[in-house]
């Protein structure tokens, strides 16, 4: 007889243009047989690129690898803006396209570096009083939101032809890009709108790893479970601190005891914070239920 397959990971999704992030998750759903699943990093519709389904017991692990950064591509439109602050929208004013490779975008983009307040859109799933914003926005009534602290590790313009700049963001959880591509174009006073958008990886997770969503249709659960797009819940490497542990205290552990541990890797605490490695000696101990 042969072992139960584990259907306990994460799958690397290539999602298409025109559907949501939900839409994944239900169509994996449906082809896998899997009744937990869920998603970390939602992409807008209007968006491809990597997403990052937990399946299984891995569904814990969403909260975990929810602040992941992230890596994006696309391209920003200048002439216009739209409400949405991408294509999707609806053109706030005429729609002329505006050449702009006489502009020097480097000075522009360095107040959007490093760690900022950013408005989210008012097109966008923040909840006001329990209500999204963009269902108020399709109402045509603002929400209240308020600035989040984001930060941008990279913005860099790769290239511009016309009134099309293409570009890459590498950036903390939280950031929306369409809202750079907004405010960039304030900045250069020429009105813009994300035009295309691609997520290339979230943390450790890359788009070259990733099951092209069209293949799901048409893929059999072995299929869909297989590596590379597909690892188990022993493979995920998760973005927190390393300890390990002496493997005479595994019982101790085991039976919800105190137990003495190591440092695996130097530990770090909180973004920025100097690394300080425990002596191998010293250890630390962890209390009942740590």
């Amino acid at each position: 007889m042969e072992p139960k397959r584990s259907v306990d990971g994460v799958v690397l999704v290539d999602k298409i243009s025109g559907i949501t992030s939900h839409d994944v998750v239900e169509k994996f759903r449906r082809r896998s047989h899997v009744k937990k699943v869920g998603h970390i990093g939602t992409l807008d519709p209007l968006a491809t690129g990597l997403l990052v389904l937990c399946v299984g017991k891995a569904t814990r692990l969403q909260a975990y690898l929810m602040g992941m950064e992230k890596v994006y591509e696309g391209a920003i439109q200048f002439g216009w803006a739209t409400d949405s602050y991408d294509a999707a929208g609806t053109p706030a004013g005429e729609r002329t396209e505006v050449n702009v490779e006489h502009i020097d975008f480097t000075p522009l983009i360095k107040p959007f570096l490093g760690q900022i307040d950013q408005m989210p859109p008012q097109f966008s799933a923040k909840k006001v009083q329990g209500v999204r914003a963009y269902e108020l926005a399709r109402r045509g009534e603002s929400a209240a939101l308020t600035p989040k602290r984001v930060t941008v590790h990279e913005f860099e313009i790769v290239r511009v032809t016309g009134s099309v700049a293409q570009f890459r963001v590498r950036s903390s959880a939280g950031t929306y890009v369409r809202s750079l591509a907004h405010e960039l174009g304030a900045a250069a006073g020429v009105p813009a709108h994300l035009k295309e958008l691609r997520r290339t990886s979230i943390g450790k997770f890359r788009i070259e790893e990733s099951l092209h969503f069209d293949r799901i249709e048409n893929a059999t659960v072995d299929e869909l479970l297989k590596p590379p797009h597909f690892q188990q819940l022993y493979e995920v490497d998760l973005p927190l601190e390393k300890l390990r542990i002496d493997w005479t205290q595994q019982g101790k552990m085991m039976r919800g005891q105190g137990v003495i541990m190591t440092p695996a890797v130097a530990v770090q605490k909180g973004p920025g914070a100097s690394r300080h490695p425990l002596p191998a000696r010293a250890g630390r101990r962890c209390p009942k239920g740590g």
